[in-house]
């Protein structure tokens, strides 16, 4: 594969291999985490959390209203 346009001089790019014996470095893999994330966890449990009481409140209400005794 060729990353110039000049036939004269052709550089090649070196084929990536991939060594599985060589050790993951100490960072993560995708990087550093988003500034927001801290944030975005919490909305997401909170979010959780009232899907969870609002299933349970309608389960009542539909017990209460639309079962019959």
């Amino acid at each position: 594969m060729t990353t110039s346009n000049n036939a004269d001089h052709e550089i090649y790019d070196q084929p990536h291999k991939n060594n599985t014996e060589q050790s993951l470095p100490d960072h993560s893999i995708l990087g550093e985490p988003e500034p927001w994330e801290s944030w975005e966890t919490r909305l997401c449990l909170w979010s959780i959390g009232i899907g969870i009481t609002a299933l349970f409140i309608l389960g009542v209400l539909v017990n209460w209203f639309l079962l019959p005794s």
